[in-house]
């Protein structure tokens, strides 16, 4: 899992220092000047509907393993929401955690993002500990207030309120990590008596914020251990990342990661222009690594690679070309 091109020293948007050793796939996935890259699971061309076949998807997050991809990404999409249009892997994120644990050795386990308000925090810590102990220390967690309006009701909770219960799950995870624990806030309290058990593997679990999630900006510097934005031109990326960054130091904060998502549609031309698809674009290999090369420039560390769209080969194809292209060789 190393770097998807070699570091430039002249980078201007790029850090010095090392980021904070949390667990094993927050290490490998994220490092100042390099850009790893991910798949969104399911790995799979679905362009026509929101429900995905999950034909093979065992067999494809195996590939991207083997391949040299540094992480799975996941999505935490507890009701088909007409207006999402997107039913993700339609696995519970937890469950099927389990699942790639069991079969995989190396390649991280991501959620993109968990939607903390609509889960009790005890009911978080302790499965993503689980799945964070089970696998070694592989486990990456995006949490996000949700956006997804719909489903708030249907769990009764208030859409209203989903920032303050998103601060509050926050705070109580954290303190879970600790032994015998003693804490309060509106998600429960905890007097020193109980335990959560297992705890993560580096002592906390490793939590990215996913874009605003009804938060402050200083507050996600403060409390967030890196930070998921969305796509954006990589000038205009270069310039949301270096406002992270300066909220990270006058914060006091040590350097954090950031990474996004990326759309492809990969053309068996090399070539190929780009032409936009949602959150995205259609383009032979040269012009993505370019366009990679422009975000780890600009600060990006990991980027999620989604192939939904994918329509010019098939995703198999696609994958191999993508692993030749753009990353090293895969560790034995």
């Amino acid at each position: 899992m190393e770097d998807l091109v070699p570091s430039t020293p002249t980078s201007p948007a790029r850090p010095t220092r090392g980021f904070a050793t949390l667990n094993r796939a927050y290490a490998s996935v994220f490092r100042p000047r390099a850009l790893s890259l991910g798949l969104v699971v399911p790995i799979e061309a679905y362009p026509h509907g929101p429900v995905p076949s999950l034909e093979r998807h065992l067999e494809r997050v195996a590939l991207a393993e083997a391949l040299g991809f540094s992480a799975v990404w996941l999505r935490d999409v507890p009701f088909e929401v007409p207006s999402f249009g997107d039913a993700g892997q339609t696995f519970d994120p937890f469950v099927y955690l389990g699942a790639l644990a069991t079969r995989t050795k190396r390649i991280a386990l991501g959620v993109a993002s968990l939607v903390l308000p609509l889960r009790h925090p005890v009911h978080v810590a302790k499965a993503a500990a689980s799945v964070d102990v089970l696998s070694g220390g592989r486990l990456l967690l995006g949490i996000a207030s949700g956006d997804r309006p719909e489903e708030y009701p249907a769990l009764r909770e208030r859409h209203a309120e989903r920032g303050a219960r998103f601060r509050e799950s926050v705070a109580m995870i954290r303190a879970l990590a600790a032994e015998r624990p003693r804490f309060a806030n509106g998600a429960g309290t905890l007097s020193g008596e109980l335990d959560l058990l297992p705890k993560p593997t580096a002592g906390r679990l490793p939590l990215l914020v996913t874009g605003g999630s009804q938060q402050d900006p200083r507050w996600i510097a403060e409390n967030g251990d890196g930070w998921m934005t969305y796509p954006r031109e990589p000038a205009l990326q270069g310039r949301v990342v270096a406002g992270y960054r300066q909220r990270l130091a006058a914060a006091g904060q040590p350097d954090r990661p950031v990474m996004q998502s990326l759309y492809v549609d990969l053309s068996p031309d090399p070539d190929a222009p780009p032409t936009p698809i949602h959150l995205g674009f259609r383009s032979g290999l040269h012009f993505l690594r370019e366009h990679l090369h422009a975000l780890r420039a600009r600060g990006i560390n990991h980027v999620a690679l989604n192939l939904r769209f994918q329509r010019a080969m098939p995703v198999e194809a696609a994958l191999e070309r993508l692993s030749r292209g753009l990353l090293p060789e895969p560790h034995a």
